[in-house]
């Protein structure tokens, strides 16, 4: 039909718009937070895209359904603005006659989220915690970044580097802040290199510098210069375990083991493919434009009803988690009010046509 055509057209140019400036903003307010942790040494520079990749995949489904609730709204709000719904309702097509359309190109985009929900985000968290696992088996030196302070998470330690030899296997102008036996111990050094000994045990041979030890606020301190100082490496505490927190475990075994953790965590992964498509119905109604009200009223209603539903869906999760609501009705209920809801709007807007036409 040619106002299905036309239609589609219009969402596929406003779901990717809007998708592309979302994806934007997140990506980059998500960066500049990893870039803070990195700078405060709570992460390791070579971890930062790793993690952000993490964070997007996290975040998508939030994305994905919020494009496809803003797409609609906009575009049916502007052929209301347009008087392109009059037409095309003078012409014989009913408003029920769009969800037909709706439901054509919101359902890809709902099985994506599905998808990521059920498969793709559980694994990729549980990937995340295996990453974050092995970056604390890591040892002091191998998270050092020329010209950044760094505090060894093994030791009461701060390790700064000037810069590296050309080669690689060198630093250059080393400052190391230790304490030992409640001691302030400071040490500067030319050059500095790493030494595994036969027996495992590993250490950071400073070269040609001057070692500062004593007690803060107090003058007796002691300074000796050294040809080499060796500092022993504390060795990292190893911890195996995969015992992933409910957000990460797979959706089969979320449903082999009905307990009121996993039952709410399922509540949660469904909630986002249902409320996508009902809200995806629910734009349609939504998206009419009075004059009276300014052209972004729409929209700003629209993100107050988005809103309001994820908030709703959470409530739900916490409350099935808690116990205080069964799994069937924390896992349908809101959806089958906000679907009546959204079928009402449908039968008020069509009825009042036929009023005004009579």
């Amino acid at each position: 039909m040619l106002y299905e055509r036309a239609l589609w057209r219009e969402l596929v140019f406003n779901y990717v718009g809007v998708f592309l400036i979302l994806l934007t903003i997140t990506t980059t307010t998500l960066l500049i937070r990893l870039l803070g942790d990195a700078a405060h040494g709570e992460l390791a520079i070579d971890a930062v895209l790793a993690f952000l990749g993490f964070g997007v995949f996290n975040f998508l489904p939030l994305i994905l359904s919020l494009t496809l609730f803003i797409a609609v709204i906009s575009v049916f709000a502007r052929a209301y603005r347009d008087s392109e719904m009059a037409i095309w309702a003078g012409a014989g097509v009913s408003l029920w006659r769009w969800i037909r359309p709706v439901l054509v190109f919101a359902l890809p985009i709902v099985l994506t989220i599905a998808v990521l929900d059920f498969a793709v985000i559980p694994w990729a968290l549980s990937k995340k915690d295996d990453f974050r696992q092995m970056l604390n088996r890591r040892d002091e030196l191998s998270i050092i970044s020329p010209g950044m302070f760094t505090e060894a998470k093994q030791s009461d330690s701060v390790y700064f580097v000037e810069s590296l030899a050309e080669n690689g296997s060198q630093i250059k102008n080393i400052f190391v802040q230790s304490v030992d036996n409640h001691a302030l111990g400071i040490t500067v050094a030319q050059t500095g290199v790493h030494r595994q000994l036969a027996n495992g045990e590993r250490y950071l041979v400073l070269e040609n510098g001057r070692r500062y030890e004593g007690n803060a606020g107090q003058a007796d301190y002691k300074i000796s210069e050294f040809g080499e100082y060796w500092m022993h490496i504390l060795p990292q505490t190893v911890i195996l375990h995969r015992d992933y927190g409910a957000n990460a475990t797979s959706t089969v075994e979320l449903l082999r083991h009905p307990n009121n953790i996993n039952q709410a965590e399922f509540v949660w992964r469904a909630g986002f493919p249902l409320s996508a498509l009902v809200l995806a119905l629910l734009a349609v109604p939504l998206s009419f434009v009075n004059p009276r009200a300014g052209r972004s009223f729409t929209l700003i209603l629209g993100l107050l009803v988005f809103v309001i539903y994820n908030n709703l869906l959470g409530i739900m999760q916490s409350w099935v988690w808690q116990g205080h609501l069964s799994f069937l009705l924390g896992l349908a209920g809101l959806h089958v009010l906000m679907l009546g809801l959204a079928v009402f709007m449908f039968w008020q807007r069509t009825t009042l046509r036929q009023l005004g036409w009579r």
